[in-house]
């Protein structure tokens, strides 16, 4: 078979195509012959060596839809996604033309969805339901505001978020469309503003939630966006955090904080094995089969032997949208 290799990190002219023995499963494993399979920023920062615990030589990739070659008998043939934080990293990952992946790490595929689509849902939508749905626990009826909310993940809580009956106001440094606002399920939208010293958007949100504040804030930008972020909460409220562009060191008022008895938490979706990720993908399948989740727009299709040219535009940003390898 055909996959993407490094053994060493340290720039993307690392990553070379090299022909490989087919895989054959282990005990409770199957493979998956790749339809498609997306790239993250965390592939790219993979490659790179700005990821922890990767081990060498690897085959990167998280994100992948195919159909089961080898497995047990009931299984081949079937159309599936997956995804998983070990995938690309601690075991070889999807950027190839066959996968490995234990049989609980993958599940059916949600029909309303082409392989490439399904390719691009994995790291985005189980990053934003663990931090919206299992960690902050937000309930129909609530109001989230997302930062980043064009960027993958930001678009997938807004999604979810109205998927499971909330409000939502969408922050972005750049305009949004209004067409694309609807489809991510934004409410009202702001851009944010390091000239105004963010107040825009904290008068923004305290406008469209009556001075309440807002129950759930999803923090996808981090660094000079937290402590705004954190003012924008009402009573109670909490905020997820999953990164932070520029500064890695923030600050806050403490006794605003517990007055106001808030909750901080923390995210990583490379905690999450495949076999953990298919669980969610199933939760999430019923949000896609009806309409109201929709993967991120794919902009750009690549072959395994465009590997350089893709992962850098991925890791510049320039790509507003997924990229994807596609097979025939």
């Amino acid at each position: 078979m055909q996959a993407l290799r490094f053994h060493e990190f340290g720039s993307f002219d690392k990553l070379k195509l090299e022909t490989l023995p087919d895989p054959h499963p282990g005990p409770g494993e199957l493979v998956v012959r790749i339809r498609a399979t997306s790239l993250n920023p965390s592939d790219a920062k993979n490659v790179l060596g700005r990821m922890e615990g990767a081990t060498l030589p690897r085959t990167p990739g998280r994100d992948f839809a195919g159909v089961v070659l080898h497995g047990p008998a009931n299984t081949i043939g079937g159309e599936v996604w997956g995804t998983g934080g070990d995938i690309g990293f601690t075991r070889d990952g999807a950027h190839a033309e066959l996968l490995v992946v234990p049989i609980a790490g993958v599940c059916p595929k949600p029909k309303s969805l082409s392989f490439e689509e399904a390719s691009a849902v994995g790291t985005n939508f189980v990053t934003a339901w663990i931090g919206l749905i299992e960690i902050a626990h937000f309930q129909s009826g609530e109001i989230a505001l997302v930062t980043g909310a064009g960027g993958g993940v930001g678009s997938a809580v807004t999604q979810i978020a109205k998927w499971k009956g909330g409000r939502t106001i969408g922050v972005d440094r750049l305009p949004i469309a209004q067409q694309s606002r609807t489809e991510y399920g934004i409410d009202h939208f702001l851009v944010s503003d390091p000239n105004l010293n963010f107040k825009n958007m904290l008068d923004g949100a305290m406008q469209f939630t009556s001075a309440r504040g807002v129950n759930v804030v999803f923090d996808c930008v981090g660094g000079p966006l937290f402590e705004p972020c954190l003012r924008t909460l009402g009573q109670l409220g909490r905020q997820v955090n999953i990164t932070s562009v520029g500064d890695r060191r923030v600050s806050f008022d403490l006794p605003d904080f517990y007055h106001r008895r808030l909750s901080l938490f923390g995210v990583d979706s490379r905690a999450y094995d495949a076999v953990a990720c298919a669980a969610i993908l199933e939760q999430l399948t019923a949000g896609f089969e009806s309409g109201a989740l929709k993967p991120i727009p794919i902009v750009k299709r690549f072959t395994l032997g465009e590997a350089v040219q893709a992962f850098r535009q991925v890791n510049d940003g320039s790509l507003r949208g997924k990229a994807v390898f596609t097979f025939a």
